[in-house]
Parts: structure tokens; C-alpha cells; sequence
């Protein structure tokens, strides 16, 4: 991270940055995002998870999947889900941090 301290952001970066960060300010998305961050599911297990319809489900994965914050891999005809990579989990464990922090919500 010190080494980005003295990268310069372009503007292009900016806006892929404030696109990027518009994906975390949907609360179903978060849920989504959570539960994979858990374990790896298929949408039949994040609609009984998050008690949700498929559509709606389904309907998050697509916009987590195009922004590159969830990938999924085929099992038979079944798509299991999980977070795309590293970053995401530590981005979501650091939001989760910082809010119980500031908020003073406890473990529960």
C-alpha cells in the first residue's frame, strides 16, 4: 500500500474508482457479497440464505459479476459463486471493520 502514496490518480482512474465503488452501495449486493464471502454458493443457496426470489438474486450476480467482484465456475449445470478475488474480501472486511467501529455495533 506505501507504494500508493505517491501514485498519481488520472481522472479516467477516478471515474473507474467512483464506478467501482458504486457497486457497494446497494444493501442486497452487500448481503450477496457477504454470504460469499462465507463460502462459495449457487443462487439456490444465497435465495434460502438471504431469503430473497432468484430474479432479484440473480439479478445482483450479473452487475457483481460485470463489475469483477464476483466470478463463478461451472459444476455439472450447476453455477457455484464466490468473491473474485482477494481484494474484495479484504475491501468488504475492511468496511465491515470500520463500520462496527464508528457505529459501535457488537459481535453477535
Amino acid at each position: 500500500m506505501s507504494d500508493n502514496k505517491n501514485f498519481k490518480l488520472s481522472e479516467e482512474m477516478c471515474y473507474d474508482l467512483a464506478d467501482f465503488f458504486k457497486n457497494f452501495d446497494d444493501a442486497t449486493r452487500i448481503r450477496i457479497m457477504y454470504a460469499l464471502f462465507q463460502k462459495e454458493m449457487c443462487v439456490s443457496e444465497l435465495v434460502a440464505e438471504l431469503d430473497m426470489n432468484q430474479s432479484a438474486i440473480s439479478h445482483q450476480l450479473r452487475v457483481l459479476r460485470q463489475s469483477d467482484l464476483v466470478k463463478f465456475r461451472k459444476e455439472g449445470k450447476t453455477a457455484v459463486y464466490s468473491l473474485d478475488d482477494s481484494h474484495v474480501a479484504t475491501l468488504l472486511e475492511m468496511g465491515i471493520e470500520h463500520i462496527r467501529h464508528k457505529n459501535g455495533y457488537e459481535e453477535e
